[in-house]
Formats: C-alpha cells, structure tokens, sequence
C-alpha cells in the first residue's frame, strides 16, 4: 500500500564556534543545522537536514512557507517529479545558495524516508556494498598561530586519521611566503605517509595560488582546494594548468549545471560538491554521473553522515570529509553516529540514513 507525506516540521539549532575562528575570506561565528523531519500517513519519518554559518532562518522560512504546503499528501517515492517541481517553482529566487540547502534538505528527508518505507539502508538502495568507507579529518584554520596548527595537525593524525586538511591564506591571503613556512612545519610535525591535504577558501588570483602550490609541492600535497574564487572557473581552470597539484572544488556548486560547468571548463580534478546544498540525493547522483563520465574522482564535501552512503556506492568516490567545528553539534545532533576508527567511518546499516535525531538536543537549541 502506498504511503502519503502527511507531516512535515521543521528545525533550526545552532552552536557557536570557537572566539576568532577563521579561514582565509572570513570568520565563523557559529554553526548549525536545518533539519527537516517528514512523516507519512502510516507513521513512518524520514530526515534531512541542511546547514549553515548564517542564513539558517531564512532556510526554515523557506521551507515552511514555500515547500510544506505543497508536499502534504504526496508521494515519497516520486522524488524525481518533486524536485523538478520545486526546482521550476523557486527558480526565480534563487538558483544557488539557501534555496538549494532548502530543497537539499527536503529531498534527502524524502530518500530518508524511501530506504524505511523498503526497510533498505540508503547505500544499498544506491547500489553500494562497501560497510566501511575512508573519511579525513579537516581544520587547521588560518587564524590559529604556527604552533596551534602544527598541534591540531598532530592531533588529528594522533586520533587515527591518514588524511588530514588544513588552511591556506593567512591574514586574509596577504602573506604566502608565511603559508609556505606554515606547510612546511606542518609536514614535518606529521610526517612522510600522512596525505597533507590544503584549502584556499577563494582567496586568491590564479597567479598567486600557482606561486603557492608549486612552492609548497615539496610537501606532497594530496589536493589544493579552491584557490580561488569558486565562481571564477577561468581562474580555477589556470591555476589547474599551471600545477600538476590536483584541483579540488565544487562545494560551492548548486545542481549539477555547475558542476557541468567545472568539468567542461577543465576546471577541476577532484569534484566536491555538497549534497546539504547541490540539491539533496536526486541531483548529487547526477552530479557524481558526470564526474564519471569525464573519469575525475569525486570527494563530497562536509556531511559525512549524509555522504557515506553514497561514497560507498561510487566507484570513483575517494574519501569523506569531517569538519572538526562541527563535531560538537553533529555528535548532539544525533543519538550515537558512527565515529571515525583509523580513518574510516562505518555506513550505517539500518534502514534509510540509519541515523535517529536526538529530539531533546533539538527543542533544547531550537531556534
């Protein structure tokens, strides 16, 4: 028998972060989540969730307001018909940013829900078989002193991971050759066998990043992320040819037009876009199709607990990625996650995300 969505509610917690926390473009005040909660006509719920550093309000808004009053008694399982619908209802406010969080975390509610209605764990129901899939850990903010970076790197590695990320763009991107040095301490405190991933956060010209990465080669660097600005794809596309360090972006990527985009530009060697904001599992497993097609790897961003089922399911899939700011929320968020062991996290085998919300957190912090 058919199931019918006939509740919908909507969640906003948050948490600050750290005083000062910052990357090279810009400091982060807090973090949090937009988690959407759908149940069916015979009890069943599913969840899915967006996040944000601001803006979470208007994503709430959003939803509430604009997708609610047109997902009450539909069907689930027509996720492919919803999204469309949703995409051309909005499309005049926005084709990126909040709008596409909201519409992410709405479909990955109703994917959520699919895998308990056929009592199958998302992965499997994506054609996965892997239990287990390799996760790094990632920090390392420019604003932390030489000695605070090294210390999170060590610590990192200590916990067990073999794939550590750390920032680029020191006071604001302005001093490189302070970059260089902090790579080349950072190598030293964790040694030859660990991959030293980077990230720009978009803060400088394609000239500069290039002066960067070939600079900091020596170090063996896994992966250079966004150097420069994620809209600038002629500059992603000189950085790529002026270094043979591989080119991460795409977290920035709303559908997969951009990433798309990306791809036909050769502007991108390991793509990494975000299933809380490319729109949900219906339109990442596109997205993840064209990376296949043009043989680059794929390396979602953040959402470890969102992306490991799909990490599991794709041949070309490296890695997840652990946000460090977010391990206190996250680990509240829900009622015992899978948590990382020697650098990698289980997939979780009970039906849909296998995830269940801690509700007491969440009225607790609500919004």
């Amino acid at each position: 028998m058919s199931q019918k969505i006939k509740k919908i509610a909507v969640h906003l917690v948050s948490l600050p972060v750290a005083a000062g926390l910052a990357d090279a473009t810009r400091k982060v005040e807090s973090v949090g989540y937009t988690v959407v909660r759908i149940t069916t006509d015979q009890g069943l719920e599913g969840m899915g969730l967006t996040y944000h550093e601001v803006g979470g309000e208007a994503t709430k808004a959003l939803i509430l307001n604009n997708f609610v009053p047109k997902l009450l008694d539909c069907d689930p399982f027509a996720t492919e018909a919803l999204w469309e619908q949703f995409f051309h209802y909005l499309r005049g406010v926005g084709r990126k940013g909040l709008t596409f969080g909201a519409l992410s975390a709405v479909d990955i509610a109703l994917w959520d829900l699919k895998g308990k209605i056929l009592g199958l764990p998302l992965f499997r129901l994506l054609g996965g078989n892997k239990t287990s899939v390799p996760v790094y850990a990632s920090g390392g903010w420019t604003s932390y002193s030489d000695d605070q970076l090294v210390q999170e790197a060590q610590s990192m590695v200590a916990q067990g991971y073999q794939k550590i990320k750390v920032k680029l763009g020191v006071e604001g991107g302005t001093k490189p050759r302070r970059d260089i040095e902090r790579m080349r301490k950072v190598r030293e405190a964790i040694g030859p066998e660990i991959d030293l991933l980077v990230d720009a956060n978009n803060c400088w010209d394609a000239a500069t990043a290039i002066q960067v990465a070939n600079n900091i080669r020596e170090y063996d660097i896994y992966l250079f992320e966004e150097p420069v600005f994620a809209d600038d794809i002629t500059g992603l596309a000189k950085f790529k040819r002026g270094t043979d360090i591989p080119l991460g972006t795409g977290e920035h990527e709303y559908t997969k037009f951009g990433v798309r985009d990306l791809v036909m530009n050769n502007a991108v060697d390991i793509v990494q876009v975000d299933v809380a904001r490319v729109g949900g599992y219906t339109e990442i497993i596109k997205a993840a199709a064209i990376t296949q097609a043009w043989n680059l790897k794929f390396a979602p961003h953040a959402m470890e607990h969102m992306h490991s089922h799909l990490v599991s399911a794709l041949p070309n899939a490296l890695f997840l990625e652990r946000l460090m700011m977010f391990e206190e929320i996250t680990n509240n968020l829900f009622i015992d996650p899978p948590m990382p062991t020697k650098g990698f996290l289980a997939v979780p085998e009970a039906p849909g995300l296998g995830l269940r919300l801690n509700m007491d957190f969440i009225h607790d912090h609500e919004a």
